[in-house]
C-alpha cells in the first residue's frame, strides 16, 4: 500500500473486517452504510471508498457479487490499531484496558492451582483454544537443555524394566524398557541399582544431552569400569532415545475449531495432517518467532511457509518457560483479535512468572 489512508477510509475499513469477522460473509456497502454507519454515510459515498480500498490491495471481491471482504494486508492494519492503543481515543482506550483486564482474570482463574511443566503447557494450549476457538497451541523447550535430578531403575521381569527419570525442571518421566534377548546377561536388581547410583553420582544437574556423549568417552577411557559404564549406557540410551531427547513437547488443542472453517476436503485433510504433525507445528513458529523479542507477533500468508496453513492466522509469542518455549493461537482470518493478541501476549508473561518462582494465579 503506497498512500496513507483518510480518517474516513480507516473508519470504514474497519467497520468492513469487523463485520466480515462477526459474519464470515462479504460486505456490501448498503449493509454497511445502515449497520455500521446508521445512514450515517451514504451508500454511494461507502461505494466509492470501498473502490479506493480496492485499488489500494486492502479489499478483495470473492465473486461477482458486490460484497467485497479484507485482505490479508487490511487485517494487518486492523490488528495494528488494536495493538497501538495511543491511536485511540480515550473512551475506546478505557474499554480497552477493561476488556483486557477481565480477560487476564479469567486466564488467572484457569491456570489457578496447576503446577509443574507439563501441565502448565497442557492447560496453556487449552485456554487459548477455547479463548480464540482457533487451535491453541504450547510448545515446550527442548528436553535437552533440562538437567538430571534423579534416575532410578526397577526389575519389572527378567527382560523388563522401569525407568522413572526427574529433572530439575520438575519434569518426570518414566518409560517400561525390553531388553533383547542377545542382549547378554539379564541385569539383576543390584546391577540396576549400581547403574543408577553411577548416574546419579557422576551427572547429577548434568545437561541430559551431554550425559550421553560423555558416558560414550568414559567407555573409551576408563576400561576397568566398563562393565559398569556398560550398563549404564545402555540403560540410558533406551530411557531416552537420540530422537527424543531433541523433541520438544508440543500441546495442541481446540483443532475441532477449524473442522468447520473449510468445505474443501482435500486442503482440510492436509491441515489435520500438519497439526497431527508436532515438528511441523515447531518449524512453523521456529520460522517467525525471534526469542530475542518478547512481543506477540501476527502472521498471515502462513502458506509461504506451509501450503497447508492457507487461510490461517498465526498469533504467538515467546515464552521463558524452562528454556525457550512458546504459546501461540492458530485460526481463522475470522477471529478476535484483540482478545487473541492480548491472551497470547499474557499468557506468555503469567508462564514467565511462575518459571522465576513468582507467585501463581489463586482462585478467587
Amino acid at each position: 500500500m503506497s498512500r496513507a489512508l483518510t480518517n474516513r477510509q480507516r473508519e470504514i475499513l474497519t467497520a468492513i473486517v469487523e463485520s466480515y469477522i462477526s459474519t464470515g460473509e462479504p460486505v456490501s456497502s448498503g449493509t454497511l452504510a445502515q449497520s455500521a454507519f446508521a445512514n450515517g454515510i451514504s451508500s454511494a459515498t461507502i461505494r466509492h471508498e470501498m473502490a479506493e480500498l480496492a485499488e489500494a490491495g486492502l479489499l478483495e471481491q470473492p465473486h461477482t457479487s458486490a460484497g467485497r471482504i479484507p485482505s490479508a494486508e487490511a487485517f494487518r492494519l486492523y490488528v495494528g490499531q488494536l495493538t497501538n492503543a495511543q491511536q485511540l481515543s480515550g473512551t475506546s482506550r478505557a474499554e480497552l484496558q477493561m476488556h483486557r483486564e477481565a480477560l487476564q482474570a479469567k486466564i488467572d482463574t484457569s491456570f489457578a492451582g496447576v503446577a509443574g511443566a507439563s501441565a502448565l503447557l497442557e492447560r496453556t494450549s487449552h485456554v487459548l483454544a477455547s479463548l480464540s476457538s482457533g487451535v491453541g497451541l504450547a510448545i515446550g523447550a527442548a528436553a535437552a537443555s533440562d538437567l538430571l535430578e534423579h534416575i532410578h531403575f526397577s526389575r519389572l521381569a527378567p527382560r523388563r524394566i522401569l525407568a522413572v527419570l526427574v529433572t530439575r525442571s520438575g519434569m518426570v518421566r518414566d518409560r517400561v524398557l525390553s531388553l533383547e534377548p542377545d542382549s547378554g546377561e539379564v541385569l539383576s536388581p543390584l546391577q540396576l541399582e549400581a547403574a543408577a547410583n553411577y548416574l546419579n553420582t557422576h551427572f547429577r544437574a548434568w545437561n541430559i544431552d551431554q550425559i550421553r556423549r560423555e558416558l560414550s568417552a568414559r567407555l573409551e577411557v576408563e576400561r576397568n569400569a566398563y562393565r559398569q559404564l556398560s550398563d549404564a549406557s545402555q540403560l540410558w540410551s533406551r530411557t531416552l532415545p537420540e530422537d527424543s531427547v531433541q523433541q520438544q513437547p508440543v500441546y495442541v488443542d481446540g483443532v475441532a475449531n477449524l473442522l468447520a472453517l473449510s468445505a474443501d476436503r482435500e486442503r482440510l485433510r492436509a491441515m489435520l495432517s500438519a497439526l497431527e504433525e508436532k515438528q511441523r507445528l515447531i518449524d512453523l513458529l521456529n520460522a517467525y518467532l525471534d526469542t530475542a523479542e518478547h512481543s506477540t507477533r501476527v502472521v498471515f500468508n502462513l502458506e509461504r511457509q506451509d501450503p497447508s496453513m492457507a487461510g490461517l492466522v498465526l498469533i504467538a509469542a515467546p515464552a521463558q518457560f524452562s528454556g525457550e518455549s512458546a504459546v501461540a493461537i492458530l485460526g481463522h482470518k475470522r477471529m478476535d483479535y484483540e482478545s487473541a493478541i492480548n491472551a497470547v501476549g499474557y499468557v506468555a508473561r503469567l508462564l514467565q512468572r511462575i518459571d522465576t518462582g513468582q507467585a501463581a494465579p489463586q482462585a478467587p
